[in-house]
């Protein structure tokens, strides 16, 4: 999988003690590195849907400088999803990505009535076919989310990410120590929740009270590929 579309699709656990956080809007921007460099900016924000109870998650980077920028990288993926208990539970999914005279859409459905999802439209032939659902799947921005809930000096998280036509066991563990991380210029205290798998990395940290991650990056092979840290946020008024 490409770089920025592991950063797009990143993002049930093991028993928490601390009791779940109600979900609220918010939108929050980041800056995008990728080893030490500003490539651009990044929106992620979850606002409510219509009067059924759905809600919807939006990841938007876009390309201002460096690699990117001349390359006219546009990336947008959302995830409408309802709640049922303290789960986040996907309906569908949209993920749109362009470059200098490329582009790229996949479509997926979540069918719970079925337990089936599937994906159309630009998605590799391999992961056309329906994908069984298990009680819990999530994609990838909603586990994001899980990870804000869930975090808890350390813990072990499981979730189950189905995205894109695949379904994969994602496992996070979040360290025992907190550890110091700068947002807009100010220090706070962290979990950092931390996931390896194969020759790829995610490391998420969490700050308790903030409703979205405060910088996540992805490693391959060790070298930084996308680092997104958080500039500022706007919470539910």
């Amino acid at each position: 999988m490409k770089p920025i579309f592991r950063v797009l699709t990143l993002l049930a656990c093991t028993a928490v003690s601390a009791p779940a956080l109600a979900l609220e809007s918010f939108v929050a921007n980041y800056q995008v590195f990728n080893a030490g460099k500003a490539l651009g900016e990044a929106t992620m924000q979850v606002v409510p849907g219509d009067s059924s109870g759905r809600w919807r998650i939006d990841l938007n980077m876009r390309g201002t400088r460096g690699l990117m920028g001349l390359a006219g990288v546009n990336a947008q993926q959302s995830t409408v999803f309802d709640t049922v208990g303290d789960a986040y539970r996907p309906l569908s999914q949209s993920t749109v990505r362009k470059a200098l005279f490329v582009g790229k859409k996949i479509t997926g459905t979540y069918d719970w009535a079925s337990h089936s999802a599937r994906w159309t439209g630009d998605v590799k032939k391999n992961r056309q076919a329906p994908v069984p659902l298990r009680d819990g799947d999530m994609s990838g921005l909603l586990i994001n989310l899980a990870i804000i809930r869930d975090a808890q000096p350390g813990r072990t998280l499981d979730y189950r990410f189905v995205d894109n036509g695949r379904a994969r066991d994602h496992r996070y563990a979040v360290a025992s120590d907190m550890e110091s991380v700068a947002v807009d210029g100010m220090s706070f205290n962290a979990m950092r929740v931390q996931r390896v798998q194969g020759n790829e990395e995610t490391v998420v940290w969490v700050v308790d009270g903030v409703p979205t991650p405060v910088r996540i990056l992805q490693r391959e092979n060790g070298e930084d590929t996308f680092d997104l840290r958080l500039v500022d946020y706007k919470g539910a008024q």
